[in-house]
């Protein structure tokens, strides 16, 4: 075949290529990447237009032209799957034999949903597409392959993985491709470019919804890579087009061999080895959990239960119960015993639907909670709930529903596909917000390899034009580099040095003797050893980063022998070469750089550090920091412990500025630290780290954290790395765990002296390790084995040994295996940065085995935190927690967002991912898109309230109704979405018009979303952006710990717990309190200076609540939610307590909002703390507890219950220390170090009695109580925020409950004041009585008002009308005995006047709604024994009335519905009928009495609530009687008393009957009317 007819089949060849629209890409790529657009540009112009022909068929050539056409993917040998990857655990690589394989056809798709991927369909019609064009199919990313090079194979199989999608991501957009034949492309960056160019290709990740490619390169570094000059086309030696490599096609599965015989090999998903091993950790235990069993996967939340010692409300009294079902039409109320059981309750539901119950199985049914998506377990009883205890504690009614477990959505449930598919880390990994992108692409270092071989090959045959061929091989040299982190080793260096100087290039130890390249040996030799260095650089780069290849195939790695690391005598050293990547402006600013190198174990270093010399910075390709120096620790191998770690920080002094000699001398540099890097000694196999590092610096900063990361810095693609070199040697140094010491001897501290038993003792209750001297640590280490009986003062213990070297081990293993059992509490003491031993954390997470689900969330926050302090990515805390997230979908959803807000922490984002990735891969497919719609709708939320808190005043309003379609577009899309406050917060939709923001810097919006059970109430939040809520979760945390701690010691401080999420730095939702108002509101009705009187809070309580029975248990919440509010904000030194930050329930609980400062970082007013007083305790406070301005009895109880609070919490002041100690590390900046945590050990003052606490609390209370500044605090912000009051506000009555017009009540006719009355309370004086006579109305209305009451309106009046239109207020001073009765007289005729010409005034001042507000009657005006009463009275002569039920009739009848069963006898009062009206025609207000006879001790009394108004009342209240054995219920009667509650005389007896049990069949239920008599029956008792 002749040349020309050669070149015609290939121009063929490149005609069919630009048929399947690939002429781009070769000529872009060909541009671009490969430098021969010229040749290629000449050789088409001098050939022009090929005919189209088919492609040649032949046998393919080694030409990369033709790498293009169809490739065959292998099939992975999934088979040799099963190898023991699990390094840290030898019992975890025993892979059970039946695994499957996993091997599967090309139409055996996974059915993995549209999770942050497309549609399996648009994928596999994508693919078919390709396959039909004749292009290679795309590259799959396996489950779990092997650590083994593919072979290639004639198989062609296909097999699509779900392409993830990010979970904060929400984009309903369809995919676009990325790049159409007509864009352009950025040639800058080359894998931008890259990535760009192969955008509409399938990917081995797939695409996202919006069209972004998934896992995207990011950018190797801010050096771009040179340009490389133009060449001449020199013909001669040069290889023809079609031998040259032109990479266009997607890179297959198989190796790549490049022009000088090396290989790249694509390799496992999992490139890490301990990533591997954690994905087979993983497939173990998610293998424990399968989806059949369903304890373990309900698919639905179950609802969370108390604990036993917090059942405080609810034991042995009746609750009244709503249940709502599709098996009947109106709602069934009735009461039942607090301690039924969920199952027997269900059983009393279906009575009422269905005639045989014996075909009902009760487990078929499950309760639900009406407005939430949780379920009670029906093995559970009712007071054991934490809903059930809520809705006690605030009394709020209990609404159930009945439904059929098989009508539940079990949408959250794990299928079994979900189990049989393989752990994968990088498939999950791109589900985050914060993924782990790949450093460099595969095909792209292809592309810059054979650059460099081109390069090579041309230097090499070059004959003449040597500085320009030199020239383009140190850029191509140059470009690879860059591209590879910019690092360039010492054997780069080395090689390049023996070329000539070059203008990119010019540093002086550069071959001088040009001559010497004549040869053309040299320059093979030289290009020899470049290439050399260059592959070592490449497989330097893929053990160090995030690549998804390798230059050697992973079996050729022999395993080599093992030698125990405690018998190795060498002292730890390694070299040092360079800082590569230092930034340019280093080089001007700083110099004299060197590095500090120390060890440590937890907390405590092993060894004095040790420097290197100081260097400056050179320039070689790069700028690089070299020190090509040997560092030398003073310690042996054999003394290092298993856990140690090596910290690498760099220094530098920074330049002087620029002036005179006299200048420079006099000013002092200090060295600044500029970064560091921590890496652990031994590897997740326990084996001493050998060979050559890259090691990525974090950037010092000030607020860098309590913990250090033991991962390098590569999430930052700036960072400077450092290159060490680890000796190697023929064998692998490995740390065994040693056994425990047999003898470890417990001695009774009595066998000491007192001296020594005293001083141990105060040790031992020191509480916390962070305040142990050296001596308290030698005097614990010494008597450690008369420690045993104080089995939580373990940490202390523990942190008081001198070594944790290997020698040591045995005799700490031993004390640990032989102290008592702690409990979950004190176990936490162990998990923080203190204890990195394996074995020691590993005991601390059996002993939290024990902890329930519910509890576990109370310290699920400090774990996630712990997890930092662990040496390795698997470990037992982290099987704990992913244990309990399989089993509980509540775990998992808290677990979700914990970690997912730990990414935003830099130092330990890369292990958060993983471990955010584990939990999606122990998750079934359908958690996994509920977390989806999760992020999707917080990042919704975040845009809208940036968008709404960047906005003007004026128009924020339109823009959040604007931004809040989008929330409404999203429900639009998804049916339904949980919200992160709670899994069984399940929305449906937004309610637009109820949303509005709050006047607050932050501008935190209001939302109201529509339940999605059709049955509940709307769910109002609040979405804050802007605001860091860690610390409020943090504080809101403590406080509900501190008030379960009270609960279990049978004290109920009435606490109001809300919930507080943060999704995010900036963001976060919290719950909003219903019925609740802030102090500032309150005291403000009272004008501005309300804060200085004392009688708001009151008033305000009074006005919600008006008889005396409400006012009292108002003010009994008061009094314990105050002083519940008291202690805990003293403990934890929450300041910035304005009255904006205290809200007040209409209930009377009192509870604090807005946590932005705490442990004593007090808000400053300039110089002046605002906060002054211990904690916000005021008049106002007080005068709700005495009942008036003076002290009652009633402040009694609140100081002992704040002292009896206190010490309670004192008792467990370890507790709380290692939770805010595992809280160091999180990045709150109020808590960073050990000082914030002295705060609260201060506060808590462990080391008093309990007396003198007592003292301490009490003068805390009066010092509160006598400070000025917190009122003047308070009347500071009402001013700051009366800028922000709206003017379409109207002022309100403070003693009127809600807002009155004329169109509700009548246009008033007439007011006369009638006469005056003398009060007692609230305090002496005088009220008015004023007659109301309305139009349309017969007869009038009698109202009462004080003089105080009377001012106020005309006060607000004023501030809505001007003075002029109002009529003169009568003068509030007078002479002489101002509370006289003259006085009185006197202002009840002004007030005549005064109401006569108000209500004559202008039409728009008589009929406002002030005015009709303070002359509706309140339920005070209405109250037995009133004043309006009284007066009333006066107008209507009452009759005489007889209070007695007409004897010998029939009174009506009741319904009982009886049942008896293991010795509980169950009677339920349903309904009665027909009682007769009392004789003055009003309704009675009944209920029942009940009485089990004989009952000789007067112990069976039952009874139901009164039914109020009515003649035909409802119950289905449930009275229990326990212990009735069945003998003695045959000679039982029940003896039954309808009774009417009367306000003034005694109970009226309406009817009674006598019902015998000997007829009562056990286990069959009676259901019957029985007549009720109203004669006197003659009852034996």
């Amino acid at each position: 075949m002749s040349a020309a007819q050669t070149q015609n089949d290939q121009e063929q060849r490149w005609t069919c290529l630009e048929s399947l629209g690939l002429s781009q890409r070769e000529l872009v790529l060909a541009e671009a990447l490969q430098m021969e657009y010229d040749a290629l540009a000449l050789h088409r112009q001098d050939k022009g237009p090929a005919s189209t022909v088919p492609p040649d068929t032949g046998k393919s050539s080694p030409s990369r032209s033709e790498t293009s056409l169809p490739r065959r993917v292998p099939t992975p040998p999934w088979n040799n799957c099963q190898q023991g990857v699990s390094g840290s655990d030898p019992a975890l690589s025993q892979v059970k034999p039946d695994v499957s394989n996993l091997s599967r056809s090309g139409e055996e798709f996974s059915k993995e949903p549209r999770y942050i991927l497309d549609e399996w369909e648009n994928d596999f019609e994508g693919t078919s597409q390709l396959l039909s064009k004749g292009l290679p199919p795309p590259d799959e990313p396996p489950p779990v392959p092997p650590r083994n090079p593919i072979p290639q194979s004639d198989s062609f199989i296909v097999r699509r993985s779900p392409a993830p999608r990010d979970v904060n991501l929400y984009t309903p957009e369809v995919d676009k491709p990325k790049l159409s034949f007509g864009d352009d492309l950025n040639y800058d960056n080359l894998n931008d470019s890259l990535s760009k160019l192969n955008g509409d290709w399938p990917s081995p990740q797939g695409r996202r919804a919006n069209g972004e490619k998934s896992g995207k390169a990011v950018a190797r570094s801010n050096t771009l890579p040179p340009q490389v000059p133009p060449r001449t086309y020199v013909p001669g030696q040069k290889r023809t087009r079609s031998q040259r490599r032109v990479s266009v096609d997607p890179v297959s599965l198989g190796s790549r061999s490049s022009g000088f015989g090396y290989e790249l090999f694509q390799v496992s998903e999992e490139r890490d080895e301990e990533v591997a091993a954690f994905c087979h950790v993983l497939d173990l235990l998610r293998s424990a959990y399968p989806c059949s069993d369903r304890s373990k996967n309900a698919g639905f939340v179950w609802s969370p239960c108390v604990t036993q010692d917090e059942l405080q409300q609810g034991l042995g009294v009746s609750i009244k119960v709503t249940v709502n079902s599709d098996h009947f039409r109106e709602p069934l109320t009735f009461s039942c015993d607090g301690s039924s059981t969920i199952d027997l309750l269900i059983y009393q539901t279906l009575c009422y639907t269905h005639a045989d119950l014996d075909l009902i199985d009760v487990e078929d049914y499950l309760m639900k909670i009406c407005g939430q998506a949780e379920f009670f377990k029906n093995n559970e009883t009712l007071v054991s709930f934490e809903y059930i205890q809520q809705c006690l504690k605030f009394d709020w009614d209990i609404r159930l529903i009945l439904t059929k477990r098989s009508s539940i959505n079990m949408e959250l449930a794990r299928t079994s596909e979900d189990d049989e598919t393989q752990s994968t880390m990088n498939h999950n990994l791109m589900l985050q917000e914060k993924s782990l992108k790949p450093t460099v692409t595969r095909e792209a270092l292809m592309l810059l390899l054979d650059t460099f071989n081109n390069e090579a090959e041309s230097f090499v045959f070059s004959e003449s034009e040597l500085p320009l061929h030199v020239e383009r091989l140190v850029q191509s040299v140059k470009a690879l580099c860059s591209t590879l982190a910019a690092v360039e080793t010492p054997d780069i260096t080395a090689a390049l040095n023996q070329l000539p100087a070059c203008p990119c290039r010019l540093q002086p130890k550069v071959q001088k003797d040009v001559s010497v390249l004549a040869k053309k040996e040299n320059r093979e030799k030289i290009v020899e050893k470049l290439t050399a260095a260059i592959l070592d650089l490449v497989e330097l780069y893929c053990s160090t980063f995030n690549a998804n290849f390798h230059t050697m195939p992973q079996s050729s790695r022999t395993l080599a022998p093992i030698q125990e690391a405690g018998m190795v005598t060498n002292v730890l050293s390694f070299s040092v070469y360079a800082a590569h990547r230092v930034p340019i402006t280093w080089a001007a600013s700083y110099e004299n750089f060197f590095l500090s190198c120390s060890l440590t174990h937890g907390s405590v270093e092993l060894c004095a550090p040790q420097h290197t010399s100081k260097q400056s910075v050179s320039k070689y390709l790069f700028h690089l920091v070299v020190w090509d120096q040997r560092v030398c620790f003073p310690v042996q191998i054999n003394q290092l412990p298993r856990e140690s770690l090596l910290t690498v920080t760099l220094y530098a002094t920074p330049l002087p500025p620029p002036g005179g000699v006299e200048d420079k001398s006099k000013q002092k540099r200090n060295m600044e630290a500029l970064g560091w890097v921590t890496m652990p000694l031994f590897n997740f196999r326990h084996v001493l780290t050998c060979g050559r590092k890259l090691l990525g610096l974090w950037p010092s900063t000030s607020g860098s954290g309590n913990a250090r990361s033991s991962t390098p810095n590569f999430s930052q693609p700036d960072s400077v790395i450092l290159q060490v070199d680890f000796p190697t040697s023929s064998f692998e140094v490995r740390f065994s765990t040693p056994p425990p010491a047999e003898f470890s001897p417990q001695y009774d501290i009595s066998r000491l002296d007192q001296v020594s038993q005293r001083h141990l003792h105060d040790v031992l209750h020191k509480k916390s390790l962070f305040w142990l001297s050296p001596e308290d640590r030698r005097l614990l280490w010494e008597k450690r084995y008369f420690c045993h009986a104080e089995a939580s003062r373990l940490p202390l213990v523990l942190a008081s040994a001198p070594s944790w070297e290997w020698a040591c081990l045995p005799d700490i293993y031993a004390l640990l295996r032989q102290w008592g059992c702690m409990n979950h509490l004190d176990a936490l003491g162990l998990l923080n940065a203190t204890f990195p031993d394996q074995e020691c954390r590993h005991t601390a997470v059996q002993w939290m085995d024990s902890i329930s689900d519910p509890e576990l969330l109370d310290f699920l926050p400090q774990l996630v935190q712990a997890l930092k302090y662990e040496c390795y990515l698997d470990s037992h805390l982290v099987r704990f927690l992913l244990r309990r997230a399989i089993g509980d979908v509540r775990v998992a959803h808290y677990l979700f967002w914990l970690l997912k807000d730990t990414l935003q922490d830099s130092q330990f984002s890369v292990r958060y991912q993983y471990l955010l990735a584990a939990l999606l891969c122990c998750s079934g497919r359908g958690l996994r898109e509920d977390f989806d719609r999760q992020g999707w709708l917080v990042n919704i939320l975040a845009k809208v309230a940036q968008r709404v808190r960047d906005a003007s005043p004026s128009s924020r309003q339109a823009i959040l109704r604007e931004g809040l379609e989008d929330v409404k577009h999203f429900f639009t899309l998804n049916s339904n979405c949980r919200l992160p406050l709670s899994p069984g917060l399940l929305v449906k939709g937004i309610n637009i018009q109820s949303c509005s923001y709050f006047n607050s810097n932050a501008v935190p919006l209001k939302l109201s979303f529509q339940n999605h059970d059709s049955l509940g109430d709307n769910i109002n939040v609040i979405f804050k952006s802007g605001d860091d809520l860690r610390q409020d979760m943090l504080t809101l945390q403590i406080i509900r710990i501190m008030n379960k701690i009270w609960i279990q010691e049978g004290l109920d401080m009435r606490m109001v717990i809300f919930r507080c999420f943060s999704t995010g730095r900036g963001r976060g939702i919290v719950e909003m309190i219903p019925s609740a108002e802030t102090l500032r509101k309150i005291q403000v009705e009272h004008g501005v200076t309300g804060s200085f009187k004392d009688r708001p809070l009151a008033d305000w309580l009074q006005k919600h609540n008006p008889t005396e029975e409400e006012y009292d248990k108002a003010v009994e919440n008061f009094i314990y939610s105050c002083a519940g509010c008291c202690v805990a904000t003293y403990i934890l030194g929450i300041c910035d307590r304005h009255n904006d930050n205290i809200m007040l329930k209409t209930s009377g609980h009192m509870f604090h909002i807005d946590f932005g400062k705490f442990l004593g970082h007090a808000q400053m007013f300039g110089s002046i703390k605002r906060d002054r007083a211990p904690f916000v305790f005021t008049s106002d406070m007080a005068y709700v507890i005495n009942g008036g301005d003076k002290p009652s009895s009633r402040f009694h109880e609140f100081v002992d219950l704040c002292c009896e609070a206190y010490n309670l919490i004192r008792k467990h002041a370890h507790l709380f220390l290692n939770l805010l100690g595992l809280m160091l590390s999180s990045g709150i900046p109020e808590l960073s170090d050990v000082d914030d945590l002295k705060y609260v050990y201060d506060a808590l003052r462990p080391h008093e009695s309990e007396a003198d606490a007592t003292m301490h609390f009490t003068r805390l209370i009066e010092s509160s109580l006598g400070s000025v500044a917190t009122k003047l605090n308070f009347f500071i912000h009402n001013l700051a925020q009366m800028k922000f009051a709206s003017s379409e506000e109207r002022p309100v009555l403070s003693f009127a409950p809600r807002v009155y017009t004329m169109k509700t009540d009548g246009m008033i006719r007439s007011l006369f004041v009638c006469r005056h009355i003398k009060i007692c309370t609230p305090s002496k004086g005088y009220s008015y009585v004023v007659k109301v006579e309305r139009e349309g109305q017969q007869g009038s209305t009698l109202v009462q008002r004080t003089f105080e009451e009377f001012h106020e309106l005309h006060s607000k009046l004023q501030l809505i009308f001007p003075s002029s239109k109002l009529p003169s207020f009568p003068s509030r001073f007078g002479i002489g005995r101002s509370r006289g009765e003259a006085l009185a007289e006197r202002r009840k005729e002004s007030l005549n006047g005064y109401v006569y010409h108000l209500i004559h005034a202008a039409q728009e001042v008589a009929q406002c709604d002030l005015i009709y507000t303070f002359f509706h009657p309140l339920p005070r005006d209405e109250r037995a024994g009133s004043v309006g009463t009284i007066v009333n009275a006066l107008h209507n002569k009452p009759a005489d009335v007889s209070w007695a039920t007409v004897p010998g009739k029939v009174a009506g009848e009741v319904k009982l519905s009886i049942l008896y069963k293991s010795e509980k006898l169950c009677i339920m009062v349903m309904h009665i009928r027909g009682l007769q009206t009392l004789q003055d025609g009003t309704d009675p207000d009944p209920y029942v009495k009940l009485y089990l006879l004989p009952d000789p001790q007067k112990t069976s009394k039952r009874k139901t609530k009164a039914a109020r108004r009515t003649c035909n009342p409802t119950y289905n209240e449930m009275l229990v009687y326990d212990k009735i054995p069945h003998g003695d219920l045959q000679q039982r009667t029940i003896h039954l008393r309808v009774l009417s509650e009367g306000a003034f005389w005694e109970n009226t007896l309406l009817g009674e009957t006598i019902i015998p049990l000997k007829d009562i069949i056990p286990g069959h239920r009676w259901v019957d009317w029985h007549q009720l008599s109203s004669t006197g029956l003659d009852i034996n008792r």
